[in-house]
């Protein structure tokens, strides 16, 4: 009993120095956003247990504010779900430059499966358009957990099945369609890649997955390190998980660092910080690819915590991830 004892507690010595160390690896620019969420939202995400009363607070502080683009013209569809669940809303952003077709950006907005929406993808998605004269559609799938697995992932396939079959009237190009998506909308990204390999439609040309939500197992030595960084620690994750499966089992579309195959995936572009929890799930899953013969591209930000580009964008170290996205993006999109 001495012997477990001793065991037990130098885990928790050895966890314990795993969150000091890489707290203090963060980014000083950086982590100014930290530092400015604490004081928004003191004790992070999990301060607020009722999740509506925190989808709220989470829009009053991030996208309540949400605006349009003069060059950009705004409509959204009410497009049929999957397996006749209810109509999801689609809302597609055609840059008024577009021509008869044009590359489609397919958005997957994050926020843990449980909270977010289209507008929070508002702003990234009028940029898109812009800057890559692209047609970019973004997709309001359901949220946990009133809405657990699989209704977010048979959304996000409903809403591209209806863009592909709809991509003339779009202005899309059928042929340049990629997928996009930021943490939970990352991993959702790439269950959807995986749903259209598997059903054999729609044809997806390149698939972009920022530090995506993928593993439910928290068995990682980032998903331990990281307790107390401030946003997605280890607590939110697991909470989130557990409401995204609603007590299910979790196959490779519900998590797809659980996926047996991914051969056959579309060209990848993969990053991640190193002061995120997914880190080393999503290091682990970009070394499948590679090996499954999956063009990759991956990147590890030193000082870099989750989604702090967006919380810092003016930082040097924000500049040079945006800086990786847009030139892997441009390179797909006119490949």
């Amino acid at each position: 009993m001495k012997a477990l004892s001793s065991i037990i507690f130098l885990l928790f010595v050895s966890v314990g120095s795993f969150a000091q160390s890489i707290n203090n690896r963060i980014d000083p620019e950086s982590k100014l956003g930290l530092d400015a969420l604490s004081k928004m939202l003191p004790g992070g995400f999990q301060a607020v247990p009722e999740i509506t009363q925190r989808r709220a607070i989470i829009k009053q502080i991030f996208y309540s504010n949400v605006q349009g683009h003069p060059d950009v013209i705004i409509t959204d569809y009410k497009v049929p779900g999957l397996n006749n669940a209810p109509d999801i809303l689609i809302r597609v952003f055609t840059p008024k430059s577009a021509k008869d077709l044009n590359p489609g950006i397919y958005s997957i907005h994050g926020g843990g499966m449980n909270t977010g929406s289209i507008e929070m993808d508002q702003p990234n998605s009028i940029l898109f358009a812009l800057k890559f004269n692209a047609v970019v559609v973004s997709v309001e799938y359901r949220l946990a957990p009133e809405n657990p697995y699989p209704a977010p992932v048979e959304d996000c396939y409903a809403g591209i099945v209806w863009t592909a079959k709809n991509a003339k009237m779009l202005k899309i190009d059928p042929e340049h369609i990629a997928v996009y998506g930021g943490s939970a909308g990352g991993g959702l990204a790439l269950a959807t890649s995986l749903m259209a390999r598997d059903k054999n439609f729609p044809k997806i040309c390149f698939q972009m997955a920022l530090y995506p939500m993928i593993d439910d197992r928290n068995i990682t030595v980032s998903s331990q390190e990281v307790t107390n960084v401030g946003i997605w620690d280890r607590k939110t994750n697991m909470e989130a998980w557990k409401w995204y499966l609603g007590g299910k089992k979790a196959d490779g579309y519900a998590a797809p660092a659980k996926a047996m195959d991914l051969k056959g995936l579309p060209p990848t572009f993969m990053d991640v910080g190193e002061a995120d929890l997914f880190r080393d799930e999503d290091i682990e899953f970009a070394s499948r690819l590679i090996k499954s013969g999956v063009t990759t591209e991956f990147h590890v930000y030193p000082g870099a915590f989750h989604a702090s580009e967006l919380f810092v964008p003016t930082a040097n170290l924000s500049k040079r991830i945006w800086e990786a996205r847009y030139s892997a993006l441009s390179r797909a999109l006119n490949n």
